[in-house]
């Protein structure tokens, strides 16, 4: 069981910002920093970059403070019996960065909601919450290819996935994180394991077969509001993803639908 006694989310300190728990706290504490801070690690200040979350056990030794004109964290107090947590493979009192920040600011926020809001599942709403949480810290622990280019890839890329039928180029992918086309290209397929543009051919046929699936629009409609300007061009690749022609493919959801 999770008990949360006190949670903020994007809580703002000044400069001179100095948090020292000698003997730490009676429960856990869990960090989330979105700027960079200093921290104590084996007797040594040091600075570590935003985006990073750092996990305290009960009782351990708590010194940080701000390095730059603000300190913003997300935090949360709490205790715990679970094994996920009682038994994790976390470093304790030590930052890592996280692979997606703001994935898990929401997270904080959707826990600080259910600590808010007294409702009826409470108590497993935040358990799942909090296995989600982890599950992402220790996906981040273990991921070691953090680039300082990754939280912009992280952001164009759920740009993209969101926003599909927008008439995506490379350059203009590239000027937005201010890189240059070849080293974006570069760069995205080793992070990712994909080429941009072929991460926005993926993400229109999901969204083609998300309105195919209607069966209210017309497939030029279709091929319009998932960025192409040319109904041949979008059965020829919606094919070669499918293996199935647009038409083809509605058909076969609609037999579905009236089994």
């Amino acid at each position: 069981m999770i008990k949360i006694h006190f949670i903020g989310c994007e809580a703002k300190h000044p400069d001179n910002f100095v948090f020292h728990i000698p003997k730490g706290h009676d429960c856990w504490l869990l960090l989330h920093i979105h700027t960079p801070a200093l921290f104590l690690v084996d007797g040594q200040l040091k600075e570590y970059p935003a985006h990073c979350a750092v996990l305290y056990q009960p009782h351990q030794k708590i010194y940080y403070r701000a390095s730059i004109d603000q300190y913003i964290n997300d935090w949360i107090l709490f205790d715990s019996d679970e094994a996920y947590v009682i038994n994790s493979k976390l470093p304790y009192g030590i930052p890592f960065p996280l692979d997606d920040p703001l994935y898990c600011h929401k997270l904080f926020q959707l826990l600080n909601t259910e600590h808010i809001f007294n409702k009826d599942f409470k108590v497993s709403s935040v358990d799942y919450l909090f296995r989600i949480l982890f599950n992402k810290l220790h996906e981040s622990y273990l991921h070691n290819n953090i680039s300082p280019n990754y939280y912009n890839l992280i952001k164009l890329r759920v740009q993209i996935h969101n926003n599909p039928g927008h008439h995506w180029t490379v350059a203009e992918m590239a000027k937005q994180i201010h890189l240059s086309p070849g080293y974006l290209q570069a760069i995205y397929k080793n992070t990712f394991g994909i080429s941009c543009m072929e991460d926005v051919i993926n993400s229109r046929i999901r969204l083609a077969k998300e309105y195919l699936m209607q069966d209210f629009k017309s497939i030029a409609e279709i091929a319009t509001l998932c960025g192409y300007n040319n109904i041949e061009h979008f059965c020829r690749q919606f094919k070669k993803l499918t293996g199935v022609a647009p038409g083809a493919f509605r058909a076969g959801c609609t037999k579905k639908h009236d089994r």
